[in-house]
């Protein structure tokens, strides 16, 4: 018996030790407290302050390169079967709201080969409803089941590759969520807590970096004009005009449409200085294995010739093939550390499938949330001043008792958001200071059932235990059902919900340790070698 009442002492005696550890740090003054909270707490947007963003999601982008690519596959299957066509287009819807009406249009195909005109869009573009528009012309339009497809898949990816970027930047527990009252807004909320800098944010967030390697085919040219008059006036079938402009030089260089390697191939990509040209930065990257043994088979056939790397349909830096290249590559003319550093962190994050614009912008100042932060711990303190008070004056002795455990429960607390780095919210604080009721709540629960004990003509040691055994089973129920609703909140709530959850469901688990079992042991230290006790404070 003695032996067990000691291995709880012990127990309570190492919680108590680890959490005040936790909390207080190494040095036990008030400086030192808060500074150890401040560095192991991380506070939410609404305390700390920082950038709330609202970014709309262009899916018209996603649904206008799905079409060119859809294109390109029935333009080289016509060539490939030897059908002969005036033209293939897609229309450009310039909006979100304009989206649905995406469509490809194919004129001049011969009349005695319509089927199998038919059987080409039928087999290279199964997510389009071909549908005939005169005797040798068709028009393609997306299936309404793929178009609700690829527009949540585009929101999905943005959100991903947004999260990805945001996570690069090392910003603590920023929310990223979906935004709006109806999934057709296409719209993404974004929360970044202390942010110093937000339009680098902001521009990192806008960025496509869309990475493409491709051939050159000729150039440069002064103008789009002098490449179409080098061509009699018109492109080459598969190529494409790219604009390059640095450092006061603004050239054209007509490429091969389909690039040999993407920024979906990268495995890395690094920021540093450009060995080459002193003073300018660069970005090396990788390729992935299957990418590295395409590139390498296309470099080894095509030495002598120029490559170019483009960044979002713009050409960052041309260069000879000097040698087969596999695995590594670089990225020139980056003019600051910032910007490469930026360009490798959106490269390894991977390219938006659309390009985003802002709708909303604001930031909140540190001083709001300081000003909150005051506000929600003095109401906690009020709160709990006046609770301290009534527990001793309704319940004596055993008040103190109570509260003990009350704070015990706020240091466990405390002790748990800072070892697991919890976010905390305003809600949150309101999550604690509902703790705070309930954890009085079990202890009067338990008091109150001793006291019937008591009136009963029970001895002291024997409504102890009653009042304490009886009173187990409706602690653990009520304290089990708002936990679990707090799971519900937690899994299925966004931000500052989830803050409220968190501080909720620890203060609850909190209370199960102390009321139950902390308040039952500091009973039974008070009655330690007192047999014969015929009453008690209470």
């Amino acid at each position: 018996m003695r032996s067990r009442f000691g291995l709880k002492i012990a127990l309570v005696a190492g919680v108590f030790l680890l959490c005040a550890w936790r909390v207080i740090g190494v040095n036990p003054n008030w400086d030192a407290i808060r500074q150890n909270l401040a560095d192991n707490i991380a506070l939410g947007l609404d305390l700390k302050g920082g950038t709330h963003l609202i970014l709309q999601v262009q899916v018209q982008d996603a649904l206008k390169a799905e079409a060119d690519q859809t294109i390109d596959r029935i333009r080289t299957r016509l060539l490939r079967a030897g059908i002969s066509y005036t033209s293939i287009r897609r229309n450009d819807p310039g909006s979100i709201e304009e989206a649905d009406s995406i469509e490809i249009q194919l004129d001049g195909t011969p009349t005695d080969r319509v089927s199998d005109v038919r059987a080409i869009l039928e087999e290279e573009a199964p997510s389009w409803l071909a549908s005939s528009t005169g005797g040798s012309s068709f028009a393609l339009g997306m299936r309404p089941s793929e178009l609700l497809r690829l527009k949540a898949e585009t929101l999905q990816q943005s959100m991903s590759t947004i999260e990805n970027r945001i996570n690069g930047l090392g910003l603590t527990e920023p929310v990223i969520q979906q935004h709006g009252r109806a999934e057709a807004e296409h719209e993404i909320l974004v929360q970044l807590p202390g942010v110093s800098d937000p339009a680098r944010v902001m521009n990192l967030l806008q960025m496509s970096a869309q990475l493409e390697i491709k051939k050159v085919i000729d150039g440069p040219f002064s103008s789009p004009e002098a490449a179409r008059s080098q061509n009699n006036g018109i492109l080459p079938a598969n190529s494409e005009l790219a604009h390059y402009a640095e450092r006061g030089r603004s050239e054209w260089y007509l490429l091969e449409r389909n690039p040999v390697v993407t920024g979906r191939d990268l495995r890395g990509a690094t920021a540093g200085r450009d060995t080459q040209n002193p003073g300018a930065w660069q970005v090396a990257f990788s390729l992935s294995r299957q990418a590295g043994q395409r590139f390498g088979i296309f470099t080894a056939a095509n030495i002598g010739q120029n490559l170019a790397v483009v960044l979002d349909r713009r050409v960052q830096s041309v260069a000879s093939i000097e040698s087969r290249i596999e695995s590594e590559g670089v990225i020139n003319n980056i003019d600051g550390q910032t910007e490469s550093l930026d360009l490798a962190l959106v490269l390894r994050a991977g390219a938006l499938p659309a390009s985003v614009v802002y709708l909303e912008e604001r930031t909140v100042g540190a001083s709001l949330g300081a000003d909150s932060i005051r506000q929600g711990v003095r109401s906690a303190i009020v709160g709990v001043c006046i609770i301290v008070v009534v527990m001793l004056a309704y319940y004596r002795l055993a008040g103190i008792n109570a509260n003990l455990a009350l704070f015990f429960n706020l240091l466990i607390l405390l002790a748990v958001l800072s070892a697991f780095g919890f976010t905390l919210t305003l809600p949150g604080i309101a999550g604690i200071i509902l703790t705070i009721g309930m954890a009085v709540d079990a202890n009067v629960l338990i008091f109150e059932r001793i006291r019937e004990e008591l009136r009963a003509g029970k001895a002291v040691v024997a409504a102890l235990n009653a009042g304490f055994g009886k009173a187990f089973l409706t602690i653990i129920d009520t304290n089990l059902t708002t936990i679990i609703a707090a799971a519900f909140l937690f899994l299925f709530g966004r931000g500052p919900v989830r803050g409220f959850a968190v501080t909720l469901a620890i203060g609850l688990l909190a209370n199960l340790f102390t009321s139950v079992f902390v308040s039952r042991l500091i009973f039974d230290l008070s009655m330690w070698r007192k047999r014969n006790l015929k009453e008690m404070s209470i």
